[in-house]
C-alpha cells in the first residue's frame, strides 16, 4: 500500500534486517488472508520491534483502518510516540498519544478526533482501554510487554 511503501521506500531510517523482513512478510501475507491474525514479536531493547510494530500498523492504514499501541508505562508511551512522530513526520499520518495525565481538554480534543476517524495511529498507556475510547474503525493492535510486542490485526 502507499503509506507502506512510501516509508520503506523513502523514509526508512536504517535497514531491515532479514529476520524482521521475514517477519513483516509473514504478516503481510496474514494481512491478505482477511482473517483476524494474532502475533508475537521478541527481541532485546533496541532489535527493531516498534519498527516492525509500525510498518504493521502502516499496512493497516493502507487498508482503511485506524491503529494503536499501548504500552505499560507513561514513560515509553512517550517514547513510543516521539519514535512514531518523527518516523511519520514527512508522512501523511496523523499520531496521536493518550495517557493518564493527559489534559482534559487535550483528551476531549483526541478522542473527537479519533472517532471522527482523523487520527491514523493512537500511542498510549492503558489509557486507552477506557470506555469513552471510540474509534471510527480499529485494525490493529500493539501490546507492548516490555520485550514482547503483540500483535492483533482485525479487519477485512
Amino acid at each position: 500500500g502507499e503509506h507502506f511503501n512510501t516509508y520503506y521506500n523513502n523514509y526508512m531510517p536504517f535497514e531491515l534486517t532479514n529476520a524482521q523482513k521475514r517477519v513483516l512478510k509473514e504478516i503481510r501475507m496474514d494481512v491478505k488472508t482477511g482473517k483476524q491474525m494474532n502475533r508475537l514479536i521478541q527481541g532485546e531493547v533496541g532489535s527493531g520491534k516498534t519498527m516492525v510494530a509500525m510498518l504493521s500498523m502502516l499496512l493497516c492504514l493502507d487498508n482503511g483502518h485506524q491503529a494503536c499501541i499501548m504500552a505499560p508505562t507513561e514513560i515509553l508511551a512517550i517514547q513510543h510516540g516521539i519514535s512514531i512522530t518523527e518516523w511519520m513526520e514527512n508522512m501523511n499520518v496523523n499520531v496521536a498519544l493518550l495517557t493518564g495525565s493527559t489534559t482534559k481538554k487535550n483528551r476531549t480534543e483526541i478522542l473527537r478526533k479519533l472517532a471522527a476517524g482523523e487520527i491514523d495511529i493512537l500511542v498510549g498507556t492503558h489509557a486507552l482501554l477506557e470506555e469513552d475510547v471510540a474509534f471510527q474503525k480499529l485494525g490493529f493492535v500493539v501490546i507492548d510487554e516490555q520485550g514482547l510486542l503483540k500483535m492483533k490485526f482485525h479487519y477485512k
